[in-house]
């Protein structure tokens, strides 16, 4: 199970302090599929990146009772100067696994071509994405984080990672963030609502949109 227990996080600015999370409390299980809808700026990445381990909370506590992974796509953790094949390698020492063989997989996922063997700072955006989701599939985690960010590259590219996340990995937990009610309707058991940095927990999908419907008018 992943817990969070009263979570708060606050940034400080020129402007004082801001709270972006407050009160937050979630349970996720094994095999389960949670959303998190919110409008842009709700706190939501905030919140995929407090349960990923990249942040930590400013109080309240995250109990993590199964292997979670970073938010999909999201290649800020990478070290610049290193290629992405280096990377690759880092990545799999720290967790434990065999580069080696999984190189082959990375390397036809990611698209990346002859890319995967320069320095990760040449890369752009949509290419440090596409090879963070193509290591994410390798390393494997009980529980997947997802962030709206994951839909990058083309629609065929798009299918290639619905397929590899959600049908072969479809026995894993989940937690998608989105402001998008129909990408949440489509893969989540149930869902909650961050609204003021307040977290609304409900027992399904549609009890969740309606009061998202409601409150983002």
């Amino acid at each position: 199970m992943i817990r969070l227990d009263d979570i708060h996080k606050r940034y400080h600015t020129r402007h004082g302090s801001v709270h972006v999370l407050d009160s937050v409390n979630l349970r996720v299980r094994p095999g389960e599929k949670v959303g998190v809808l919110g409008r842009n700026g709700a706190g939501k990445s905030t919140l995929i990146r407090l349960i990923s381990g990249a942040e930590r909370p400013s109080a309240g506590r995250i109990v993590r009772d199964m292997s979670v992974s970073w938010p999909l796509a999201f290649g800020g953790a990478f070290q610049g100067a290193l290629t992405g094949l280096d990377n690759l390698r880092f990545i799999c020492r720290v967790y434990g696994r065999d580069a080696e063989d999984k190189i082959e997989y990375v390397q036809e996922f990611s698209e990346l071509g002859r890319y995967l063997r320069e320095p990760v700072r040449t890369y752009s955006a949509g290419m440090r994405a596409r090879l963070a989701f193509a290591i994410s599939m390798v390393v494997e985690f009980d529980c997947f984080l997802i962030d709206e960010i994951v839909a990058v590259g083309d629609a065929r590219f798009h299918e290639k990672c619905r397929v590899e996340l959600f049908e072969k990995r479809g026995d894993r937990a989940m937690i998608l963030v989105s402001h998008d009610p129909g990408y949440v309707r489509s893969h989540c058991d149930r869902a909650s609502v961050l609204v003021g940095g307040r977290m609304h927990n409900f027992d399904t999908v549609d009890e969740a949109y309606a009061f998202y419907q409601e409150h983002s008018s």
